[in-house]
């Protein structure tokens, strides 16, 4: 992998795909908090980490069309709020995720006459994540549909701590869509891997599901829908765990 720009990236909250209006995502972050543990008997600090935290801020620009940065932002929901921050529109391209409370929302008008905003997500319940994404920024199926698979390599093969799916369904026309994590060992037949799924999607939405922590998770991996729709535009990226992972 050589050194890259950030040209060419991707972001979302909730179903919105606010990308446009993005100027910069100033902070990707993810600490850990640190408990003290120093005995008496020690010479130097002893630690042991503690809860795990995120945060993303970015800048918009204002733009109050439906759908877009001001419309979306400027509610401040207390409800959670699902970021996607994808690093390019490639299958298998790194995405931080995170389910989150938005905190503030500031103006700042510019001496040259901008207008723009700075907003702040801080993780609720399980911290940041850094995935893959498993569709090409966003995918627009018109039926049910099988997707391209990405590879994880024969270092990595199967795993067995579980995976976490993220999802935004942007636009949706149709009774429901169903969008679905599929693992495989050959690339060739592939099997819904168990409760990695958004269940049957009625209208545009977004969410974070989980499978059981010891679920074995195969290879290759893609992203399948079904449904009877006519109009599907999402975007998706799985967390795959390579070890015993704890929320």
């Amino acid at each position: 992998m050589s050194k890259q720009n950030g040209l060419g990236d991707a972001f979302y909250v909730d179903e919105f795909d606010v990308t446009g209006d993005i100027g910069a995502v100033q902070q990707i972050a993810s600490p850990r908090g640190v408990l003290p543990l120093t005995g008496i008997d020690k010479s130097a600090y002893e630690r042991a980490h503690a809860h795990k935290d995120g945060a993303i801020a970015f800048r918009s620009w204002h733009n109050d069309a439906a759908g877009q940065a001001h419309t979306v932002l400027k509610t401040r929901p207390t409800a959670d709020r699902i970021v996607l921050y994808f690093r390019g529109t490639t299958i298998g391209k790194p995405a931080a995720l995170m389910v989150s409370k938005q905190i503030d929302y500031d103006l700042e008008r510019g001496e040259d006459g901008s207008l723009r905003y700075t907003t702040q997500a801080l993780a609720n319940g399980f911290g940041l994540e850094w995935g893959r994404m498993l569709t090409a920024g966003k995918r627009t199926d018109s039926a049910a549909t099988n997707g391209s698979s990405l590879d994880y390599g024969a270092a990595i093969g199967s795993t067995l701590f579980g995976a976490q799916l993220y999802y935004s369904l942007q636009a949706f026309t149709g009774t429901s869509v169903t969008i679905k994590l599929q693992d495989s060992t050959d690339n060739a037949s592939f099997a819904d891997v168990p409760a990695a799924t958004s269940g049957a999607l009625t209208a545009v939405g977004k969410g974070r599901v989980v499978t059981t922590a010891t679920e074995q998770i195969d290879r290759y991996l893609r992203i399948a829908t079904t449904g009877t729709f006519s109009n599907a535009v999402f975007a998706v990226a799985v967390v795959r765990n390579r070890a015993a992972t704890v929320f």
